[in-house]
C-alpha cells in the first residue's frame, strides 16, 4: 500500500498562495510597453549620477536598477552597493523629501500602473545607499546568564563590540557581562535603589548608571570600580541619561546629561563631578533626554512639552507643544552614529585623538546630511496615542502627526540610516513609519501583550521587539513580516538592545536572567 502524503498545513497553504500571487505580479508586466528614460539623483546632494538612461519597462526592477547604477558609478563587482530608490512627485524642487514615493519592486507597479508617470516621461529617481554589510537575524538563545536578584530594567551593549554588555536591575546593582562566554565579569555595587538607566560613553571608556536613589554613578567597565563619588543633585529619581557626542566634547572633559522625575535636567562635568548646567523649565517629570550632534539638548516631559536647549550655556531655544498628554519618549535620527562615534562595522579605530574626533564628525555629517544640509530630526511618543515628527532647526511646528496606535505609545526609535521609525505601544502592536515624511508603512502584528521596547539592527533591515508576552520577535523591514519568533524568557521582557556590530541581541526582564541571542 502506497504511503499518502498528509494534507498541507495552513502555513504551507498560505506560503504557496503568496508565492503564486508574487509570481503573478511579476508576470503581469506587459511586454509591449517599450522603454522609459531614468535619471539617477543622489538624495543627499541632488547631484546626477550621469545622463538619463533608457531602461526597458519589463526589466526595470529594483535589482536591475541597482546593477545599472553601480555600473554608471563604475563600482567593481566586489564593491557593489545596495541602493534604495524613491521618486519625487515635485520635480521642480530636487531637495524636497516630503513627497517621495519608495520604489519597492519595479517601476511598472510603483509609477506606471498607478498613473503617476507614462513611458513618454523621463523619471528622476533619488537613490540612497543602504548598509554595505548585512546583519543576519538572530535565531537562537546562545546564553541565559543569571546573577541579578530582581528584574532587569535596562540593557546596553558597548559601542565598540558585542562582547561587553551592561545591565541595570531592581536589585540596586548594574552588571557587566562577557557575551562571548556568557559569564558575568563585574558587579557594579553602590546604588541603594533600583538602577533604572545604563549608558556607555561613546568612546567606550565609562559606564554611567542612573538610579531610583536620585544619584548618577560612573564606573570603569574594565575593572568594575566606581569612578569617584556619586553625582548628587537631583531630588527625585533619574529617568534618562545622554552623553555629549564625541565630536563635540572638549578632549578629556566629556559631559553627561541626566533627566529626572524632579522636572530638571542636569549637565555634569564627569571629571570634576560638578554640575555644569541645570536645565529647569519643565513643569512635570522629564521622561527622556537626548544630546544632539549639532550642540542641542532635547528633553520631553509629562508636562506635554518637548524643549530644546543650547548645550553651551543651558538657554532654552524652543518649546514644542503639540501633544495632549504625557510625552513618554523621544528619539533622534542620528542616535545610532552618536552612540557609536568613531566605531564602525570595519572595526578600524583611528590611533590619534584628532583622528577619532574627525571620524566621529565625518560619520555624523554623513548620517545627518540631506540635500547638502545637516538635518537632525526628532520623533516624540505620547500617552495621547500619537507621535509627532519634528525638524526643530527649521520650524517649531511638527512635520507630521503619526496616527494609528489605539493605546499609549511607549517607545519610539529611528533606524540606523535614519529612514525608518518604529513605534511600540500598549495596543500590542509595533508600527513602521517613513522617517522622511511620517507616512505610515505597516503594522507588525504578532505580540499578544504590550510591546515595551524595539531596536533596529545596525544595517536597518531588521527590527527586534520585546513584550509583556515574554517573547522577542525579529521583523524584516522590507516585507514587514515576522522573521523570527524568540521565546525563552519566563516573564515580561523590559529591555532589549542590538549590538552595534550586528552579531548579538541582548534582552532582560522580570525573570532576572540576561539572554543573549545570536544567529
Amino acid at each position: 500500500m502506497a504511503t499518502t502524503l498528509p494534507p498541507p498545513s495552513k502555513r504551507q497553504r498560505t506560503a504557496t498562495a503568496e508565492k503564486a500571487r508574487a509570481q503573478q505580479d511579476v508576470d503581469t508586466i506587459p511586454d509591449n510597453l517599450g522603454s522609459i528614460r531614468v535619471q539617477f539623483l543622489d538624495q543627499a546632494s541632488g547631484i546626477s549620477a550621469g545622463p538619463p538612461v533608457s531602461v526597458p519597462v519589463r526589466d526595470a526592477t529594483v535589482k536591475n536598477l541597482e546593477l545599472l547604477l553601480n555600473t554608471l558609478q563604475r563600482n567593481d563587482a566586489s564593491e557593489r552597493i545596495p541602493y534604495r530608490f524613491s521618486y519625487r512627485s515635485d520635480s521642480s524642487d530636487p531637495t524636497r523629501l516630503d513627497n517621495a514615493l519608495d520604489v519597492s519592486d519595479d517601476l511598472y507597479h510603483s509609477l506606471l500602473k498607478p498613473g503617476l508617470k507614462t513611458t513618454e516621461d523621463s523619471i528622476s529617481l533619488q537613490y540612497t545607499p543602504q548598509a554595505i554589510f548585512r546583519v543576519r537575524a538572530v535565531s537562537r538563545c546562545s546564553s541565559s546568564i543569571p546573577g541579578h536578584g530582581e528584574a532587569i530594567l535596562a540593557t546596553a551593549f558597548s559601542p565598540s563590540s558585542s562582547s561587553r554588555l551592561v545591565t541595570g536591575s531592581g536589585d540596586s546593582t548594574a552588571r557587566i557581562f562577557d557575551c562571548d562566554t556568557g559569564t558575568p565579569i563585574h558587579t557594579l555595587k553602590g546604588h541603594t535603589s533600583w538602577v533604572l538607566v545604563v549608558s556607555w560613553s561613546p568612546d567606550d571608556s565609562t559606564v554611567a548608571t542612573g538610579s531610583m536613589d536620585n544619584t548618577v554613578r560612573l564606573w570603569n567597565p574594565k575593572t568594575g570600580e566606581s569612578l569617584g563619588a556619586p553625582l548628587k543633585g537631583h531630588s527625585k529619581w533619574t529617568t534618562s541619561l545622554a552623553w555629549e557626542p564625541y565630536h563635540l566634547q572638549t578632549p578629556g572633559r566629556p559631559r553627561l546629561a541626566s533627566s529626572s522625575k524632579d522636572s530638571t535636567v542636569r549637565v555634569w562635568d564627569i571629571v570634576s563631578k560638578r554640575i555644569e548646567l541645570v536645565l529647569s523649565g519643565h513643569k512635570g517629570s522629564v521622561s527622556c533626554v537626548r544630546w544632539g550632534g549639532t550642540g542641542k539638548i532635547y528633553t520631553c516631559s509629562h508636562d506635554k512639552t518637548v524643549k530644546i536647549w543650547n548645550a553651551n550655556d543651558g538657554t532654552l531655544a524652543h518649546t514644542l507643544s503639540s501633544h495632549a498628554h504625557w510625552v513618554n519618549h523621544l528619539a533622534l535620527s542620528t542616535d545610532f552614529v552618536l552612540r557609536t562615534a568613531y566605531h564602525d562595522h570595519t572595526g578600524h579605530v583611528p590611533p590619534t585623538q584628532e583622528g577619532k574626533i574627525a571620524k566621529a564628525k565625518e560619520r555624523f555629517d554623513k548620517a545627518a546630511t540631506i540635500s547638502n544640509e545637516i538635518v537632525e530630526r526628532l520623533v516624540t511618543a505620547s500617552d495621547d496615542f500619537t507621535m509627532y515628527l519634528w525638524e526643530p532647526s527649521k520650524t517649531t511646528k511638527p512635520l507630521a502627526r503619526l496616527l494609528g496606535h489605539q493605546k499609549q505609545v511607549n517607545h519610539v526609535t529611528f533606524s540606523a540610516d535614519g529612514l525608518f521609525i518604529a513605534s511600540s505601544g500598549w495596543d500590542n502592536h509595533v508600527k513602521l513609519w517613513n522617517a522622511r515624511d511620517g507616512k505610515f508603512i505597516a503594522t507588525l502584528r504578532g505580540h499578544v501583550g504590550p510591546v515595551y521596547m524595539t531596536c533596529f539592527s545596525p544595517d536597518s533591515r531588521l527590527l527586534v521587539s520585546g513584550s509583556k508576552d515574554t517573547t522577542l520577535k525579529v521583523w524584516e523591514i522590507r516585507t514587514a513580516k515576522l522573521k523570527e519568533d524568540l521565546p525563552g524568557h519566563q516573564d515580561e521582557v523590559y529591555a532589549v538592545d542590538w549590538s552595534p556590530d550586528g552579531s548579538k541581541v541582548a534582552s532582560g526582564g522580570k525573570d532576572k536572567a540576561v539572554r543573549v541571542w545570536r544567529h
